[in-house]
């Protein structure tokens, strides 16, 4: 078994929080690893690293982790448009350079992960969110993979709506917004420490309430709308972490953005291989799952109302 090795303030963390027995590691990985091999349906990665991400995901239930494991594959396929642009794709490097998604690679020890998401930054008429969501996806992979902090603290967002517009808002169906909630917090093996909302615009509520409907009770509690609050936010995250647009301390958003483009860079063959990972519904036990058992026609809901 190959694992990186805990600093002081994760390792107890993950025995305190999450469950985690050293003891027990190589017997949960060996059954995880055999209901995988059983599973005719799925073609996942296997390595320990990987797996461990899942299992501290879901606090070392193996029922929970399989579950997990299994949606977490299966929405690759059922939600493609949260996946289909790629690393060396030139739309992805367009979205990334916009810096519509920054993940802050240094918050300290033992502390979430933060990432702050701006989404008036990008223009609807010519990207929509589910693309920025599949450039981000390409993040969240490397995150999974090597960013323990981030897989045993968790993440909180800042979500900042300074000037987005009604057309970002209409892209806010409700079927994108169940596919949304259901890759972040039902598939994605890091736990949401809170989101926090600024600069709210018009319209905002109704989009807030829509998604918040589809929250679980423990993450419904961790919405925070600051507005132009920005000393209630610093409560919750320290000021001096956040990039220097944000009053802080820790760069630029560009300088943010080009670390993770040398990151991207670093992790291209990996990420081509994961390429190949994903479910064959037509060799699942029991019913394939598809989109619309999952998530429902898009034409059936009633479309969100704004004032």
């Amino acid at each position: 078994m190959s694992i990186l090795l805990l600093n002081f303030e994760l390792s107890e963390k993950v025995h305190v929080e999450l469950n985690e027995d050293q003891k027990r590691m190589p017997d949960d990985l060996k059954n995880l690893s055999e209901w995988i091999d059983k599973q005719p349906h799925l073609t996942v990665r296997k390595d320990d690293q990987w797996l461990i991400a899942f299992l501290r995901g879901c606090k070392f239930s193996l029922e929970r982790t399989k579950e997990k494991l299994d949606l977490y594959y299966t929405l690759r396929g059922t939600a493609p448009e949260l996946f289909n642009i790629q690393h060396k794709d030139t739309r992805f490097h367009e979205i990334l350079d916009l810096g519509s998604y920054v993940v802050l690679p240094n918050t300290g020890p033992g502390e979430p992960m933060i990432c702050i998401v701006r989404p008036g930054i990008y223009n609807p008429d010519k990207y929509h969110i589910t693309e920025v969501i599949a450039a981000t996806n390409v993040l969240t992979k490397i995150i999974l993979q090597e960013c323990d902090n981030a897989v045993i603290a968790g993440v909180k967002t800042i979500l900042d709506l300074d000037n987005v517009t009604m057309g970002h808002f209409f892209q806010m169906t409700p079927v994108t917004m169940k596919k949304m909630v259901v890759s972040g917090q039902d598939a994605t093996p890091i736990r949401m420490k809170g989101t926090h909302y600024l600069n709210t615009p018009p319209g905002f509520e109704t989009v807030f309430n829509a998604v918040k409907s589809l929250l679980n009770e423990k993450n419904k509690n961790r919405l925070y709308v600051h507005n132009k609050n920005y000393d209630e936010l610093y409560k919750h995250i320290p000021k001096e972490i956040l990039p220097e647009e944000y009053g802080g301390n820790a760069g630029s958003i560009e300088s943010i953005v080009g670390y993770w483009k040398k990151k991207v860079e670093e992790y291209s063959d990996w990420l081509d291989e994961d390429l190949k990972y994903g479910t064959d519904e037509s060799k699942r036990l029991g019913k394939p799952k598809t989109s619309e058992d999952m998530f429902g026609v898009e034409g059936s809901f009633r479309q969100l109302e704004f004032d």
